[in-house]
């Protein structure tokens, strides 16, 4: 039996004069893109163009909003209001759903980014503020989150559909999240490494954490920074695995099906 999964990127990260990614080589890759909102990364015309890739590749598009923190990456905690947190959601989401209106696509999903990310994965309250603010906006949007989260249990609560993610380059602490960055096996650098990570994730719906530890994870959508050292070589070899293992990449609806 065919298994379906899907495979994003984190991407538009580039504003200005400043490069940074891979958009144009990965972005046919992959099934899904989370696009930077311009609050981490990005700008008007590096989301504009993102789109414009997606749309012409069939790549699934996704908001990537962030605490506003251009400076740190939107990787640094943040204090903010719960009507703040709803305001800068609905904020971001605009910006790129604007984009996608322009280039006659759907907005899939939604996926915050960073700090963010982490702090909605153990926040009951942050991770209602911003489902509260998606849902306002359509509640047929897809809300992206760490697999087995607080994020993506207070969606589902909601009646929305969550997107379990786990990801290709990072390890796993026994309590299913994240290894912090600023510890030192934080990221996995060695592309067999990650695939046969990749591969127990997909196959198993287990990941082994960094004490050697199995525990069981849901695996809907496989990230892929695209701002990694090797985040090409990952998502082309990657893939691939993915296919010899009979995994189709998928993400729905497609960009192309604006409805």
């Amino acid at each position: 039996m065919t298994k379906t999964i899907d495979l994003n990127a984190d991407l538009g990260e580039s504003y200005g004069s400043f490069k940074k990614g891979n958009d144009e080589q990965i972005i046919p890759l992959i099934s899904s893109a989370n696009i930077a909102c311009g609050f981490h990364a990005g700008d008007f015309f590096v989301m504009d163009q993102a789109i414009q890739l997606c749309r012409e590749h069939g790549t699934g598009i996704g908001a990537h909003p962030a605490y506003q923190d251009i400076m740190g990456f939107g990787r640094r905690h943040m204090v903010y209001s719960y009507d703040e947190i709803e305001a800068l959601i609905t904020y971001q989401i605009g910006a790129l759903h604007a984009f996608c209106i322009r280039h006659g696509v759907t907005l899939n999903h939604v996926k915050p980014h960073g700090a963010l990310y982490n702090d909605a994965a153990k926040d009951k309250q942050l991770s209602e503020a911003i489902v509260n603010s998606i849902y306002a906006i359509d509640p047929k949007l897809k809300v992206m989150g760490l697999s087995g989260s607080l994020l993506t249990q207070v969606a589902e609560a909601k009646g929305m559909t969550a997107i379990h993610e786990v990801f290709a380059d990072r390890n796993y602490n026994d309590d299913g999240t994240l290894v912090s960055r600023t510890l030192d096996n934080a990221m996995i650098e060695n592309t067999e490494q990650a695939i046969d990570h990749v591969l127990q994730m997909v196959t198993e719906g287990t990941v082994t954490t960094v004490t050697g530890d199995k525990i069981p994870l849901k695996a809907d959508s496989i990230c892929v920074h695209g701002d990694g050292a090797h985040a090409l070589q990952f998502v082309e070899q990657i893939s691939d695995a993915l296919k010899k293992e009979g995994c189709l990449l998928y993400t729905s609806p497609s960009p192309r099906d604006r409805g």
